[in-house]
């Protein structure tokens, strides 16, 4: 077969499945970067050369969620060439995709933490409710989903603890630190009699549950007054309590029961970060580093 049968498949995901014009002008270039490494035809292609393929692409530094994209396109052409009839195998079945490493989750520093629960102006109710809502959420590291779902009867303020419906239903009792419980206490005092929902601990200006999108906004909308630049994501409170739990030496199953993490190779992924600040602090203060 030609080795300019590159546009048909062109062609094909145009009508048939409609992507976008940047998307098959990345699918080309990857396409093109294949043949152009290839230098045969594109039937004289087995499982063992594409293994080569992504081998040499590895050594010029590729990473495995690039490789994975190369690949998929690769394996959607033979696909396309087989369902065509212009081949009677697909060299690809038999290659398994790069294993991805885990992305390790941004977090804040316990300086930039204290800096954003401080930014909320406490003169006024609605800023009451924000302190609270972040006391909560690093306090006791929620989801936001978790946190938006608290209601009244989930509190035990006087015992320092909070009842959390985590994923797949399963509740969790986690507990609630001094200056979460105080802030709570604070925001129930000055909540609004007219609050029409008498359940949800944390209502909106209309009295209703406060939404997933408006918690977010929330934190997103302090992160920037407290003049924090990094990257944050809804996890980026729960990211840094899961840190600075394990950086004061906290035992990992007993942050991983705090999470609500079924299995434990999840709350490992926190062990990376704290092994990166070791190397950091070694590196910076080793005579010898």
């Amino acid at each position: 077969m030609s080795r300019n049968s590159i546009e048909p498949f062109i062609d094909y995901l145009t009508v048939e499945r409609g992507l976008s014009p940047n998307t098959l002008q990345a699918y080309r270039r990857d396409l093109c970067q294949f043949r152009d490494w290839l230098k045969k035809d594109f039937l004289q292609v087995d499982s063992a050369l594409i293994g080569n393929y992504l081998a040499t692409l590895r050594e010029k530094g590729n990473k495995s969620r690039t490789l994975n994209r190369k690949l998929s396109v690769v394996r959607m052409f033979y696909k396309f060439l087989y369902t065509e009839g212009k081949t009677d195998h697909n060299p690809v079945e038999g290659v398994s995709s790069p294993r991805l490493g885990r992305k390790i989750p941004s977090f804040l520093s316990e300086k930039e933490v204290e800096a954003l629960l401080e930014t909320p102006s406490v003169d006024e109710q609605y800023g009451i409710r924000d302190r609270a809502i972040l006391e909560v959420v690093y306090g006791a590291g929620l989801r936001i989903s978790e946190l938006i779902n608290l209601n009244l009867t989930d509190l035990n303020l006087k015992g320092g603890w909070v009842k959390v419906l985590g994923k797949g239903s399963k509740e969790r009792i986690v507990p609630l630190g001094r200056e979460a419980c105080r802030w709570v206490r604070i925001y129930l005092r000055k909540r609004r009699i007219e609050t029409t929902d008498k359940l949800s601990l944390f209502c909106n200006r209309y009295g209703k549950r406060l939404s997933r999108q408006a918690c977010w906004k929330i934190i997103k909308k302090y992160s920037q007054k407290a003049g924090i630049t990094k990257k944050i994501s809804p996890h980026t409170l729960r990211h840094s309590f899961a840190t600075h739990l394990l950086s004061r030496d906290a035992d990992l199953r007993f942050v991983q029961e705090l999470l609500g993490h079924t299995n434990i190779s999840t709350t490992q992924i926190y062990t990376h970060i704290t092994q990166e600040r070791l190397k950091k602090v070694y590196k910076k203060y080793h005579p010898r580093a």
